[in-house]
């Protein structure tokens, strides 16, 4: 069958799209074609490296960097085999390269397991404290496509997946001030799900018809109160982590950008318009910058 030269919401049709039709199709299935998923799963893991003070490194940071973009993708095919009959039921899912048949699920496999021994090589970079906690997710990971089926709160569970690079990127170097990390583990979490429901606005008329639960909809009509009070909890739970390590009023001003960033996001929502839904998600790629320089500042201070 002739597939849609790209997916609606990709942010590189140029690239992709002049691929020949299979490597196209598993760049798309490993969601090559929308960076800003590896992202997000990137800059939690250089907030822990950064925040626990061990200076820029560079090198490692590179090798998280490489480690994001596989996993996130391998993420992506393993979600795409488990929920291909749902898929095909929304209409913004419908043409994903499983649902639409144009790739086989042991193809999908196959390229599933190319992309975890990417991130293999990426974990052999890391001392053994960090390995293990990095191999915790992976029973995170394989429980995610199913949260949708049985709580309404998947975005919770993405949360705890998404931000593990946290814990990985500061047990990279050090094993203690674990009081720290957790803050800012948990304020990660926070962040994930108040992104993450902007994003399932996207998606609510089709969950709602075919059962997927999601945030957005447990929330109905108060989803900007729902963002601004996670949002609120992260950046509470990040100043606790910056004032655990640095009790210093002037340090906590590290974090007023990434602050007035998540402010502007919830004040801006538009809750009904999928576009403007689609924009304030994808800003959290910068919002992840903005919280990297601030642990950046504050860890190296």
């Amino acid at each position: 069958m002739n597939a849609p030269e790209i997916v609606p919401d990709t942010q590189h049709r140029g690239i992709i799209a002049s691929l020949p039709q299979l490597p196209r199709d598993l760049a798309q299935l490993a969601r090559f074609d929308r960076p800003i998923g590896w992202w997000l799963l990137f800059w939690p893991c250089l907030w822990g490296l950064w925040l626990s003070g061990q200076g820029l490194q560079w090198q490692l940071a590179l090798w998280f960097l490489l480690g994001s973009i596989a996993m996130r993708g391998a993420g992506c095919v393993y979600n795409d085999i488990v929920d291909a009959d749902l898929d095909k039921q929304v209409e913004r899912t419908a043409l994903r390269p499983v649902a639409s048949g144009r790739v086989s699920k042991k193809l999908a496999w196959g390229w599933l397991i190319t992309l975890c021994l990417i991130g293999l090589l990426v974990l052999l970079q890391l001392r053994p404290t960090a390995q293990l906690v990095a191999l915790g997710s992976l029973a995170l990971v394989a429980a995610y496509p199913f949260m949708k089926r049985i709580t309404w709160w998947p975005q919770a569970w993405l949360g705890m997946v998404f931000t593990w690079g946290a814990l990985v990127g500061w047990l990279a170097f050090r094993d203690d001030r674990l009081e720290v990390m957790a803050a800012l583990y948990a304020g990660a979490v926070l962040w994930v799900i108040g992104f993450d429901t902007i994003y399932a606005l996207q998606d609510k008329e089709d969950d709602a018809l075919v059962g997927i639960r999601s945030s957005a909809l447990r929330l109905g009509g108060k989803v900007k109160q729902g963002v601004a009070l996670f949002y609120t909890g992260a950046v509470a739970l990040w100043a606790l982590a910056v004032w655990m390590l640095r009790p210093d009023w002037v340090a906590l001003l590290a974090l007023l950008p990434m602050a007035l960033h998540l402010l502007w996001q919830v004040s801006t929502l538009d809750p009904d318009d999928g576009d403007n839904a689609l924009d304030r998600f994808r800003s959290n790629r910068f919002a992840g910058f903005l919280m990297a320089m601030a642990c950046l500042v504050v860890g190296n201070a």
